[in-house]
């Protein structure tokens, strides 16, 4: 079964935007290069700089629709990350030195009833991912399409937040993967488990608003509430959009 890379995503702040890639260095042992990078912790997070932590930790938007409308654009050579959401205006900051200028500009995107975010956090080696270990996720579009079909509505594949978009699979494939290997252009990953989803899906991820039941349709037509794999990088190596994937083991 071979499929293709029809698209490369990065987070560089978890749950506070999303930006394209046309290709990307994958190190075995580590997320996507800055993917995750940093995370916001709310105001009742015990998290730091010094050890990963959960999602519950964090701002995000299972809690807050209106950050899945975020788009990012990050300069590593700068250190920036320029921030952009229908609702607000630009922002081009430094996340670990101009922190307050962020907080201020997502404070109004938050929901009042909600802990408050008050600081980011960034652990050195690693993206925060929603797993203890260091993830790249992998999305089918196929299965996407096969959610879009099931609810009669336009599904995006941005409401996954995944990190590498498949194409030429048969829905649900992606499933059959875990405990096995992967070919990804250069680089090779090992399935690990699937990715359990969270409110955050139900908002559509270019106006912040909720207006799908994502999770619903999972459960009753699919009879679970996974879309998307976890997957570990174990040789290292450069991939692109339009590049084969291949199950090796």
């Amino acid at each position: 079964m071979t499929g293709r890379v029809a698209a490369l995503w990065r987070h560089p702040i978890k749950s506070h935007g999303r930006e394209p890639l046309d290709r990307v260095t994958l190190t075995a042992g580590q997320t996507m290069p800055w993917d995750r990078r940093w995370a916001v912790a709310h105001e009742l997070a015990k998290a730091d700089n010094s050890a990963w932590s959960p999602c519950a930790e964090f701002s995000r938007g299972a809690k807050a629709a209106s950050l899945m409308a975020i788009n990012a654009q990050s300069d590593p050579q700068a250190g920036t990350v320029t921030l952009s959401h229908p609702d607000r205006p630009d922002l081009t900051f430094d996340p670990d030195g101009q922190a307050q200028a962020f907080l201020d500009w997502v404070r109004p995107l938050m929901p009042v009833n909600r802990a408050q975010s008050t600081r980011l956090v960034r652990v050195s080696g690693r993206g925060m991912t929603d797993t203890d270990y260091p993830s790249v996720s992998l999305l089918n579009l196929a299965s996407n399409d096969a959610m879009t079909q099931a609810m009669d509505q336009d599904i995006s594949p941005l409401r996954w937040r995944g990190n590498i978009h498949l194409s030429g699979l048969p829905a649900w494939a992606e499933f059959d993967w875990i405990g096995h290997t992967l070919r990804i252009g250069e680089a090779e990953v090992r399935v690990r488990e699937p990715i359990k989803r969270c409110m955050a899906t139900t908002a559509n991820p270019a106006t912040g608003q909720r207006d799908a039941d994502t999770l619903g349709t999972l459960n009753t037509r699919f009879g679970h509430q996974n879309f998307g794999v976890y997957a570990e990088v174990v040789k290292s190596g450069d991939i692109a959009t339009g590049d084969t994937i291949e199950v090796l083991t």
